[in-house]
């Protein structure tokens, strides 16, 4: 009796299927995440500041690539890479909420009060610069600015006022080898509890920002 002879085929492969991702490729894609959403703000502040005339929609736009590659990869990720990607990613939905706010606000022509020293800051640089056309701004946007009465109280306020002035130093090409967070937390107290003890006891806030190119850390009252 003969046996047809049947032809094998192979499987198609599945269209869409990506090849999985190393362990590096993602550490590497989330450091890149992480430092494009430090220059989002750096940018949108200055944006906002007068300093660029386009909004950083190419930086939003590389974070929301590297969203949408890792959107439905959580099985691929170790738990720290997770924790990692679920951070920046609400770290970056919420400044593009903010930003985006602030566009519109800008676009009918207001200002959103309550960013404090850093919104009334800009707010005064655009003022000036409608009452003498052409007279470039003295001051560039706040990176930051925060109250802090107690800093030994606040670590985490005083960690995020490192970290900006810090940031600060190294866009300005200011040497950072020395700054330290110890000695950084300890400079901090004695020039907070000092205002606050001169002004009997008032809230204080500090600001980071770049004026003249330079890096500069004020402790102020807040009105």
């Amino acid at each position: 009796m003969a046996f047809k002879k049947t032809a094998t085929t192979k499987a198609a492969p599945v269209k869409g299927k990506s090849a999985a991702i190393t362990t590096q490729e993602t550490d590497q894609d989330l450091d890149r995440m992480e430092q494009d959403i430090r220059k989002l703000k750096i940018e949108y502040e200055q944006y906002f500041g007068g300093g660029k005339k386009k909004p950083p929609t190419d930086v939003e736009w590389r974070i929301e690539q590297i969203m949408k590659r890792y959107g439905d990869r959580g099985a691929e990720m170790n738990y720290s890479q997770r924790f990692r990607y679920s951070n920046l990613s609400q770290t970056f939905v919420k400044y593009k909420e903010i930003f985006h706010k602030r566009m519109r606000r800008r676009e009918e022509g207001t200002v959103d009060r309550h960013y404090g020293a850093a919104a009334r800051a800009i707010e005064a640089e655009r003022r000036a610069r409608l009452g003498k056309p052409g007279l470039p701004a003295e001051r560039e946007p706040a990176f930051l600015a925060i109250r802090c009465n107690d800093p030994a109280q606040e670590p985490q306020k005083v960690e995020q006022i490192y970290k900006a002035f810090r940031q600060a130093l190294e866009q300005s090409g200011q040497p950072t080898d020395q700054l330290s967070p110890k000695a950084f937390e300890q400079f901090l107290h004695g020039k907070v509890a000092q205002l606050r003890q001169q002004k009997g006891g008032q809230d204080v806030e500090v600001v980071v920002s770049l004026e003249g190119g330079k890096a500069r850390l004020k402790a102020r009252l807040m009105s």
